[in-house]
């Protein structure tokens, strides 16, 4: 993509596979009982994705070359979708990484972590509020070692505030714990699992001061920038935009950053006010090119390489 600093491979580390399935049980949640997929999308002036994993990924390779995007991860958003995730990678190999919306409470976790990740998964999304689990919970083992053995592979884990979009504007209730929020929950569990890449999206989401100090002490912890970062509201005075990346910058350095979008759904497709808005902000940082093409994308693109 052409930016201020030239041209730079941008790979997004947040893209949300809305798949048909994710919209079934969502339906399903519904009290509705004669209301159809279609309509439910409809109604949210969205556009229902093809019943074909296969065609929605073609859709987001249209959407990526539309854009200028080289390659995004494409998280599965619902558990169990593991197979749309796959059916895009397998498709697209070239242009996704795939994700996939993990749930540890259920039996088998560790098998079930273990057979995504063989099936070509790279990144298993924890999301602790959502599912009412901590992230030190020793039944999560399996789990965290399926990863270690596999390299190229990480654990993405949603901390801070949990608010899904959707779930809002269908009226559906979002029965969250927050106290399974807290990024320090992962620093134990960091620090024993070296081998391990953790992501933590969103710089925390709230919780920014503990992601840094969790980053800060723990090599193997990342961030993602994703999405328009409305938790600075929570913090006394709210920084700016510019300020996060500052210290974020300042604490952990410019190679454990990624850059995010949080995109999910059509016809926005691509979310590039989130793009811009960020590097604008890079921009007025004053940061090298060689940062810009590391925030942008070399540094996704170097956490999930096989070799």
């Amino acid at each position: 993509m052409q930016t201020h600093w030239g041209e730079i491979a941008v790979n997004d580390a947040h893209v949300h596979l809305f798949s048909q399935r994710f919209f079934e049980v969502l339906r399903s949640q519904r009290p509705a009982s004669d209301e159809s997929v279609d309509s439910m999308v409809q109604s949210l002036g969205w556009e229902t994705p093809p019943a074909d994993a296969i065609k929605l990924a073609a859709q987001w390779v249209g959407e990526l070359d539309r854009q200028g995007v080289d390659r995004c991860a494409l998280i599965a958003s619902i558990p169990g979708d593991e197979a749309s995730a796959v059916a895009a990678i397998q498709a697209y190999p070239e242009r996704f990484w795939g994700y996939f919306l993990f749930d540890p409470t259920k039996p088998d976790a560790g098998e079930r972590a273990a057979r995504a990740f063989d099936e070509g998964l790279q990144g298993l999304c924890l999301f602790p509020a959502m599912q009412g689990f901590s992230v030190r919970d020793e039944s999560l083992t399996p789990v965290y070692k399926a990863a270690a053995e596999r390299p190229g592979t990480l654990v993405f884990v949603h901390c801070g505030v949990l608010s899904v979009g959707v779930r809002k504007k269908l009226g559906l209730a979002s029965k969250f714990d927050m106290s399974r929020s807290n990024p320090l929950d992962l620093h134990r569990v960091a620090l024993e699992y070296p081998q391990v890449n953790f992501v933590v999206p969103h710089f925390g989401a709230g919780f920014f001061r503990e992601a840094l100090m969790l980053a800060d002490l723990c090599p193997n912890v990342y961030l993602d920038t994703s999405s328009s970062n409305t938790w600075t509201k929570y913090l006394t005075p709210p920084p700016t935009l510019e300020d996060v990346f500052g210290q974020a910058l300042n604490v952990i350095g410019p190679d454990r950053l990624l850059f995010g979008s949080d995109s999910s759904f059509f016809p926005r497709g691509w979310n590039r006010a989130v793009f811009e808005n960020q590097s604008q902000t890079l921009e007025k940082r004053g940061i090298t090119a060689e940062v810009a093409a590391n925030v942008f994308g070399g540094n996704l693109a170097r956490l999930l390489a096989r070799d």
